[in-house]
């Protein structure tokens, strides 16, 4: 079948933050005694959601309130430190590419909307998009319905679209909406965790644009 829609996820796919991502983690987790984590250490131990990562790494179950402070304080980290960080490699010209070939393309993140569409309008992506949609509501969950919302309202068919994303939960919202998807190794995901999904897994951004 043929590819007409890209879904592309943000953090870890097209914005290259996961140095941003394993600092706050460590900020936050500074008071605990932990060794500090390094990106593919981190990677082994990432999954969603999100405070099952911290449960990992902890060896045990959040306490009552945990949570919503260990979440608020990663993102006072990040988005200070996301500053220093840019676009992957192979992102703008991708986007470039594929609207200049007549394929339409989207945004789909679980990180707050209110923060990703100034983000997105600031590196003058936002005219490659069709249509941008962050995080409204708790976050931390999964990306499954989510992604059957996104598709919804744009109303593409699933079978013709390509979810590009870095994490285990692109993978299974793309399977939910029973599209298909090509997983990136630059993000948060460590490559054979990805792989043991049975989707393509590739290391480069014009390396998964191929498969659309």
């Amino acid at each position: 079948m043929r590819v007409t829609h890209i879904v592309w996820d943000w953090n870890g796919t097209l914005f290259h933050d996961i140095d941003a991502v394993v600092e706050a983690t460590n900020a936050i987790f500074a008071s605990y005694g932990l060794d500090m984590l390094t990106v593919e250490s981190f990677r082994e131990v990432y999954t969603r959601p999100i405070w099952l990562t911290y449960e990992r790494m902890l060896g045990r179950s959040l306490l009552d309130g945990e949570w919503e402070r260990l979440d608020t304080g990663f993102h006072e980290h990040y988005h200070r430190m996301m500053a220093r960080c840019g676009l992957s490699d192979g992102a703008e010209t991708g986007l470039a590419a594929w609207t200049a070939s007549g394929g339409s393309q989207s945004l789909l993140s679980m990180w707050s909307h209110d923060r990703l569409l100034p983000k997105v309008r600031e590196m003058s992506l936002d005219r490659h998009f069709t249509r941008v949609d962050g995080l409204i509501g708790t976050p931390g969950g999964h990306k499954a319905e989510h992604m059957a919302a996104h598709i919804a309202v744009l109303g593409v068919e699933a079978r013709d679209v390509l979810v590009i994303g870095d994490s285990v939960d692109d993978a299974h919202a793309a399977r939910h909406i029973g599209a298909r998807a090509v997983l990136y190794t630059g993000g948060t995901t460590h490559r054979s965790h990805l792989e043991a999904l049975g989707v393509p897994v590739v290391d480069t951004l014009a390396d998964a644009l191929k498969h659309a």
